[in-house]
């Protein structure tokens, strides 16, 4: 509940969601909303339970997609849960605007997108998160405390207010309606805030990041994220309640009220808390200031603990450097909240307006997120058998797919949901995400990585569509510059330069001003897809490096394997693999024609005994040089200490009968020099008695042996 609501909850939903869709429609989207959040309540229940462990989404999708995949979830979590920690970061100054008189506002520094930046508000901020840090840091049941304290005083503080409008409201003439917003139709209304509502939950699914942590039991998991859903639901209706069950004088309703906001100063620039002082007085103001502090305090402590058991789990796979995959002695990751605090370092000294943009992306980075966990599901309970759960994923995914092209192309659909600026962080987010997978992929030894191309088709696809949507919003803006003009000099209200032109020469100059838009738009989707094409190709060249030095590694280690290193005949375990081969030729009915010859070398162990272990290796490699020398066109295996196998092929085959009685008799000649001496077998397929390659073995087997009898009535040692 910490984590999901904050500073918007109270600030930023009276305002967006009302003028929107009004109550109605926003209370309608919410419980859309709502219902769709418990579908992946139910997700992160099934993955929780079957994937325990640090990262949440990332830890789930990682074992049931593999790496590559997890990346993305990261990448988006990452981009969610440190925006969500910055909005709350930044609401600081603004809380002291509205409430502490501007307490802070000394030290100007400058002015970005409209927002003054001073200095004592940005320190501030940075006090604020060093703060929350360090308590992070120290104690994990500190850290636990506060946040149910905290829960609790803004889930009674809102509540109470809620309440007290509620019973006050019947006594004014004060009305609730319109319901809707007049201008447009309710059904496009509500499925606008439906569509935008991963904003208001993100952040819920925060307790799965912390699964290696839980004192309850697993199966219990479910019910935990239903209560926060349920109670943060009702939070963010009963806000929207108050901020129109009251207004000031002089507004006709709580619709004027909303869309004349910025005429206001002070409290009746912020409805909830117009309302509550006005059925509540100063305490009702007290109330709200209380809840909204606990809102942004437990909201910076919960999505700091995410983001850091996030970048933790990264870690430990290698995508961030061995040193943030530490726990310290209180098993918290103090590395990662040190990373995430070095990293927000910047943030206070940007604006809130830029903020703003980067609080956007949550929506479409939470949708990702969300839709992943309906794979996740779907692909998990289809593998397990389990119907319900495959049916749930697939509905939910199929409606996070809907949510996602809402976003991404919003000028097909519905007026615009998110600020331009968004789509612009959005793809620079993208292509940062392909330059960061490149040094993943560069330093990646295991190969966990860069197996599946889905990471670069997927942010290459993100940047080219936001890349459209920016194009559109840019070709937008200017056409309606361009009719503002046309409008202003056809009724000759238009500046003296531009009355001076005739209307030939001023038409042709907005033509090419549209044209102009025209070539800007095209050059940008142009440059950004040219740009990520040459970073995918630039991965695509390292992971082809890599799997050429992996099939390297696999041929050198494949042929160590399947080489004796003492005498240099194929090993043992080569001869396995070879015999599969034939036995498989049986089973298809066309072994071929081949033979067998066993051998076994006689006398090794007097040899061990007498003259050392040495001489015996020096023995056996004698007698593999003797099999080497007769069948230079068959492969010798060496399958034992001192047996070695021989599978007659080509010319061999041909003059089997000539070898064996060539080296038959060289071996009778050892017997007298005192070299190598080795008893063989040969037997060759017969397909009226053999049925298998093992028969075919087990006769030469057999005549290896009698061999071996032979060479003793010679004198031969045969007992070894």
């Amino acid at each position: 509940m910490g984590t999901a609501i904050g500073w918007g909850s109270l600030i930023v939903t009276s305002r967006t969601y009302l003028s929107l869709a009004g109550p109605a429609g926003s209370i309608l989207g919410l419980l859309i909303g709502f219902a769709m959040m418990l579908l992946v309540a139910n997700h992160y229940h099934f993955l929780a339970n079957r994937y325990p462990g640090t990262g949440g989404m990332y830890n789930y999708v990682k074992y049931i997609f593999g790496y590559d995949r997890a990346f993305l979830v990261a990448w988006f979590l990452f981009l969610v849960y440190i925006s969500m920690f910055w909005a709350n970061a930044t609401s600081i100054p603004l809380f002291a605007r509205y409430f502490l008189r501007d307490a802070f506002g000394f030290g100007y520094l400058y002015t970005i997108f409209g927002y003054e930046v001073y200095l004592g508000e940005a320190l501030v901020t940075l006090m604020v998160i060093m703060l929350v840090a360090l308590l992070c840091i120290k104690s994990k049941t500190a850290t636990a405390h506060c946040m149910e304290v905290l829960t609790l005083l803004f889930t009674i503080g809102i509540t109470v207010c809620f309440a007290a409008a509620m019973i006050g409201h019947r006594g004014t003439d004060m009305t609730m309606n319109p319901a809707f917003i007049p201008d447009s139709s309710a059904l496009r209304q509500v499925a606008h805030i439906a569509f935008v509502s991963p904003w208001a939950f993100i952040g819920f699914e925060s307790v799965s990041h912390s699964a290696a942590e839980y004192r309850f039991k697993h199966k219990n998991m479910f019910r935990v994220l239903v209560i926060s859903l349920v109670v943060i639901t009702a939070l963010y209706i009963f806000v929207i309640l108050l901020s129109i069950s009251a207004y000031p004088e002089g507004c006709a309703n709580w619709l004027d009220y909303i869309r004349r906001l910025d005429e206001f100063e002070g409290i009746a620039g912020l409805p909830a808390f117009y309302a509550a002082h006005y059925y509540l007085g100063s305490t009702g103001v007290y109330i709200l200031i209380a809840s909204l502090l606990a809102l942004v305090l437990t909201s910076l402590i919960g999505t700091l603990r995410a983001v850091s058991r996030l970048c933790y789990a990264v870690a430990q796979d290698g995508i961030l450097p061995e040193r943030f995959a530490q726990l310290s002695d209180k098993q918290i990751p103090v590395n990662t909240i040190l990373l995430v605090v070095a990293v927000s370092l910047p943030i206070p000294f940007l604006g809130r307006t830029t903020i703003g943009w980067v609080v956007d992306t949550c929506t479409i980075g939470a949708t990702v997120i969300y839709g992943f966990a309906s794979v996740a599901v779907f692909k998990a309970a289809k593998q397990e058998g389990i119907r319900k759960d495959q049916i749930l994923g697939g509905v939910c995914m199929v409606i996070l797919v809907v949510f996602l092209l809402f976003l991404l192309f919003p000028g097909v659909f519905a007026n615009n949901a998110i600020e331009t600026e968004t789509y612009v962080l959005m793809t620079g987010w993208c292509i940062l995400g392909l330059l960061f997978f490149h040094s993943v992929i560069q330093k990646d030894h295991a190969r966990n990585f860069g197996k599946a191309i889905i990471v670069w088709v997927a942010l290459l696809a993100f940047i080219v569509m936001m890349a459209m949507t920016l194009a559109e919003r840019v070709n937008e803006s200017q056409k309606d510059a361009v009719v503002a003009d046309i409008y202003s000099y056809m009724t000759g209200t238009a500046d003296e330069e531009t009355m001076a032109m005739d209307k030939e020469t001023f038409l042709a100059l907005q033509s090419e001003r549209l044209h102009d838009a025209d070539n800007v738009s095209v050059l940008v989707i142009a440059g950004l897809f040219t740009l990520s094409l040459g970073v995918l190709i630039v991965n695509y060249s390292s992971m082809r490096k890599w799997e050429r030095k992996a099939a390297e590694e696999r041929d050198q280690a494949r042929m160590a394997a399947f080489r004796d290193p003492l005498t240099g005949a194929k090993s043992k375990h080569a001869f396995t693999a070879q015999e599969e081969i034939m036995e498989g030729r049986f089973a298809e009915g066309e072994p071929g024609a081949f033979g067998v010859i066993v051998c076994d070398v006689n006398g090794l162990k007097r040899v061990n005994d007498t003259m050392g272990h040495k001489a015996g290796d020096e023995y056996i490699c004698s007698a593999c040089k003797l099999l080497f020398d007769y069948f230079s066109h068959s492969p010798v295996y060496r399958i034992g200490g001192d047996e070695f196998v021989v599978l007659l092929q080509e010319r061999d085959y041909e003059a089997r009968q000539e070898i064996m009685r060539a080296i038959n008799a060289e071996i009778e000649d050892n017997l007298r020099t005192g070299k190598v001496v080795a008893s063989l077998g040969l037997a060759e397929y017969d397909p009226r008695q053999d049925n298998s390659f093992h028969d075919v073995f087990k006769r030469a087997d057999g005549l290896m042996y009698n061999r071996k009898m032979e060479l003793k009535g010679m004198g031969a040692v045969t007992r070894d």
